[in-house]
């Protein structure tokens, strides 16, 4: 059978690259059909355009010549077509017999090709051989529908949309949006009377979320303009105007007036903070990575799992029980919206106590999800409280559940601002309707006297130290052991800085004001 060049695997892998006259017919595309194409959608023109090229050239030269046959015979003079050497054209300017026993008497070509190269090949051969052509191929009738669009597409299609991504980022009148490409002076004028009437229209839905087509139903643009084209050319003027936030996750577009969002997804809240502070991980234990692993702070920057589970459960800290969010960790990150281009993905969070559905803001950037005060006041939820998340067949919503119990009084730890601006802890009884991790568990009546005693610029290991000797020496005090655990360590440090556990806990193996008690238990070294 004739097989094309680009039905190979090397044709699309090693040899193919974006070339100008690619990108004027892609011009010419968007010219034509007026709308904005996705990097598959340009990657399926591109292929169909390729072999298509192919099968004119193949035609062109099969014009020229015949094509080669090895069962043939050929005679000085003639002019052949090889397909397998990109359909080079070549005279026979000799013949002779063949000698070779496999294939019985054949006879054996030279022929010399247009750049001047000389090759010989075997003809008249009786035995089958690859690139003979079924006789009942009309080689004048080669078009596109020889090659499989859709085969080629599913197996070279990743490295074709790198090379054209790529491609597209360096054309000056190239413009991208969710996901999609068109050419900047193709685009409708959405002028600033427009903008003006986009912003009253989030105005009077309080903000947002609108999707664009509703916003185009209040904004006057030419009807002969392809509706899809409308959209994008909207799109991207509320893009680049700084009044405008698209919020919708990964396929939708939704717009959301900034002014009017949360300022806790605008500027990450003050608890959130973390000064990275310089430590050397290689100290830690095997048990304590373990811990840090288990842990799963959003700022340990782990790697999330091969295969990650539908639904996670994870001990909250006191940082994100004040500022009524939740941590983008390694197994969390995963459940939650993506977006092509927002920074902020507005979200339905549902109650799985109550099937109440609430706001939710994904912060990818600062890795956490904004949206969850109500609920875990509503629910008296301590520190230390195990919270599920697990995805459902929407993935814009997310339910986000505990495991409930009647409330039984239990003694748990009280954060209680002490003098010299020193955080102290006593032991107290309170009622707990929640299942939790009681190594994070705390509790605090006075949250601003707590949140007075906050540290945030010392990013020094010295300074954790000093703040860890002291948390230590109050916990100590709550244990006939007089000895902490390294989680419950964590959890206190992180009442008056955010800090993940490496430092944490590579501070306390570093430093000889710490003195390991055995398994992940910890005490002041005594002096």
């Amino acid at each position: 059978m004739l097989q094309f060049q680009t039905q190979t695997e090397q044709y699309w892998t090693e040899e193919f690259e974006i070339t100008q006259e690619d990108m004027e017919f892609l011009f010419s595309v968007f010219l034509e059909e007026e709308k904005p194409l996705s990097s598959q959608e340009i990657a399926q023109r591109f292929i169909r355009y390729r072999v298509e090229q192919e099968a004119q050239t193949l035609r062109r030269q099969i014009e020229r010549g015949t094509l080669f046959q090895p069962k043939d015979t050929y005679e000085v003079g003639q002019s052949l077509v090889f397909p397998a050497l990109d359909y080079a054209i070549g005279e026979v300017i000799g013949k002779r017999a063949g000698n070779n026993p496999e294939h019985g008497e054949f006879s054996v070509i030279q022929v010399t090709f247009e750049d001047g190269e000389a090759r010989e090949f075997a003809s008249d051969l009786k035995t089958a051989h690859a690139l003979n052509l079924d006789a009942t191929v009309d080689l004048r009738a080669v078009s596109l529908s020889t090659a499989d669009e859709s085969s080629l597409l599913s197996n070279y299609g990743d490295d074709i949309i790198y090379l054209i991504e790529e491609r597209m980022k360096r054309e000056p009148d190239v413009v991208y949006f969710a996901g999609r490409w068109f050419l900047k002076s193709l685009l409708a004028t959405i002028g600033v009377a427009h903008l003006h009437l986009a912003e009253a229209v989030l105005v009077m839905h309080e903000g947002g979320p609108i999707d664009t087509s509703n916003i185009l139903k209040e904004i006057d643009l030419p009807q002969e303009i392809n509706p899809r084209l409308q959209s994008f050319s909207l799109d991207y003027a509320l893009f680049h105007d700084g009044r405008f936030d698209e919020v919708g996750p990964s396929g939708k577009v939704l717009w959301y007036l900034r002014e009017m969002e949360p300022e806790e997804v605008l500027t990450v809240p003050e608890r959130l903070k973390y000064q990275p502070i310089d430590y050397d991980w290689r100290v830690m234990t095997d048990e304590l990575a373990l811990l840090e692993q288990e842990i799963d702070d959003e700022l340990s920057n782990l790697r999330s799992p091969v295969h990650p589970a539908e639904a996670v459960t994870f001990s909250l800290n006191f940082p994100h029980r004040r500022t009524g969010t939740l941590p983008l960790n390694s197994h969390l990150r995963h459940l939650f919206p993506t977006a092509y281009e927002a920074p902020r993905v507005l979200t339905t969070l549902v109650d799985g106590q109550t099937g109440e559905e609430m706001s939710g803001w994904v912060v990818r950037e600062h890795r956490f999800v904004y949206g969850l005060t109500d609920f875990y006041r509503r629910h008296k939820l301590p520190v230390g409280t195990y919270v599920a998340v697990r995805r459902t067949d929407d993935p814009s919503r997310v339910v986000i559940d505990f495991n409930a119990h009647r409330p039984r009084t239990e003694w748990i730890r009280l954060a209680v601002p002490g003098q010299n601006r020193r955080l102290q802890f006593e032991n107290h009884k309170r009622a707990i309707g929640a299942e939790y991790d009681d190594l994070m568990i705390l509790g605090a009546d006075d949250l601003k006297g707590v949140d007075a005693l906050w540290v945030s610029g010392d990013t020094t290991q010295k300074g954790l130290a000093e703040l860890m000797r002291d948390l230590i020496n109050e916990l100590s005090r709550l244990n006939p052991q007089r000895t902490v655990h390294a989680k419950t360590i964590y959890s206190a440090v992180n009442v008056v800085r955010r800090c993940p556990p490496g430092p944490i806990f590579a501070t306390l193996v570093a430093r000889p004001e710490f003195e390991h008690a055995g398994g992940p238990y910890w005490r002041v070294a005594q002096t």
